[in-house]
């Protein structure tokens, strides 16, 4: 599948690093380091466009090396980025640790997952169809 995108960067396109990853890494695009307090938050830029086909998604989602190493996450994971986006991709970083962490120009901050999906109509009715879990929520189905 081909994507179109404007790097405006200095760094490369985003790349997938093995032969069966199912995310891109992408970097940050900033003029200098920044320094993210303990549960601050900041969105990084990374001087990405990119023009979807209608049917498919990009989702943007943490490293799990950022995340088990340094606490670094990302808000609202995954970010969604829809087929009509066509501003810059901004990536909401926070960190959960109880130390500072630095980011720097050209440092892979978040990947990136291209997905397709389905559009949903919504069928109004009454009753919904039995099943053996019913209306039980979090936790229901046990542990083990």
């Amino acid at each position: 599948m081909k994507i179109k995108i404007i790097n405006k960067s200095k760094h490369d396109l985003p790349n997938y690093e093995t032969i069966a990853s199912a995310g891109m890494d992408i970097r940050a695009h900033i003029d200098a380091p920044i320094t993210l307090g303990s549960l601050e938050r900041v969105i990084v830029k990374t001087g990405l466009f990119i023009e979807l086909p209608i049917g498919y998604e990009a989702q943007v989602r943490p490293r799990s090396g950022l995340a088990a190493k340094h606490g670094i996450t990302m808000l609202n994971s995954p970010g969604t980025i829809d087929a009509d986006y066509r501003g810059e991709i901004g990536v909401i970083v926070v960190n959960l640790s109880k130390d500072p962490f630095v980011i720097n120009d050209g440092e892979r901050i978040a990947q990136l997952v291209i997905a397709k999906h389905e559009r949903a109509e919504w069928e109004a009715v009454e009753v919904l169809s039995e099943t053996t879990r019913g209306a039980g929520g979090f936790g229901s189905t046990g542990v083990k």
